[in-house]
């Protein structure tokens, strides 16, 4: 049972990643090859803080302030450079991240940070937090897509030159997703960190980035629900399959091929046309 629990609160941080990124790259268009560096962030923050001596529940705030101040640096940075100039911006920052931490002895540099201090709950207790975490984002998540800030979210990603034209702060509603994105993936990362109480750079690498990444394309980009089931799915994937795990990237990568070739629109787009086929 205490395994099942394990890869219940593993799946969860790796549902509420993908939803944290979807909020960028689904809703408002903006490619991040880099994602994993705010997941990082958050969980080198939530390390540091618990490591002297400050309580679980109080660095979850500042694990996810430090990430969203980060991503607005990098939102203001999109408001320059647009798709493969902003990917390969985005990319950079995630090398960046790993190559900093690694310089960094107060960071652990190459060994990481061990010994985190425990959250204080039992194993049981942080799954259900964990869970309860992803259902909020989920639904915050939907909430957005529905409301006049996802429309805009929309638009932006649809055609932003018209959408500028009309009127609307784009530049304003770029920052704000990559504020709210960036901080919920450090909260992902602070629950990872917790969770398993150690940390290095290779967990924040590129591979991290394209798997995340992998979720959200693979479910439907822009889809809460799709993007949630491949999460849930692709986190299982490894402890199903041991080949997967060694081999990551290329099943990954390859899904992402297969993907982009046949259903650009994701799982969720393949269902669609299939339900639609059969009611026509």
């Amino acid at each position: 049972m205490e395994y099942e629990i394990s890869l219940a609160t593993a799946v969860g941080i790796s549902v509420l990643f993908a939803l944290s990124l979807n909020l960028i790259t689904g809703f408002c268009g903006q490619i991040s090859l880099g994602h994993a560096a705010f997941f990082g962030i958050g969980a080198y923050t939530c390390a540091l803080l618990a490591k002297a001596g400050v309580p679980f529940f109080a660095t979850l705030p500042a694990a996810m302030a430090l990430p969203a101040l980060f991503g607005l640096v990098v939102g203001l940075a999109s408001l320059r450079v647009r798709a493969d100039f902003l990917a390969i911006t985005t990319m950079g920052i995630g090398f960046l991240f790993v190559g900093v931490v690694r310089q960094q002895d107060a960071l652990g540099g190459e060994m990481g940070i061990s010994a985190i201090p425990d959250s204080g709950l039992s194993k049981l207790a942080f799954m259900l937090l964990t869970v309860a975490l992803c259902v909020l984002t989920a639904l915050l998540s939907q909430y957005i897509r529905r409301s006049w800030m996802g429309q805009v979210f929309n638009a932006i990603a649809e055609d932003e030159d018209t959408t500028r034209v009309m009127g609307i702060d784009v530049p304003r509603f770029k920052l704000a997703a990559f504020a709210i994105g960036t901080a919920l993936a450090g909260l992902a990362g602070a629950l990872y960190a917790s969770n398993l109480k150690f940390i290095s750079p290779d967990s924040f690498g590129f591979v991290e980035s394209m798997t995340v990444l992998s979720m959200v394309v693979i479910g439907g980009i822009g889809s809460v629900p799709g993007v949630t089931v491949a999460a849930i799915v692709l986190a299982l994937l490894p402890s199903m399959f041991t080949f997967v795990g060694e081999y990551k990237l290329l099943v990954y990568g390859g899904l992402l091929f297969l993907m982009m070739r046949f259903s650009p629109d994701g799982v969720t787009g393949a269902l669609r046309r299939l339900m639609a086929r059969r009611r026509a």
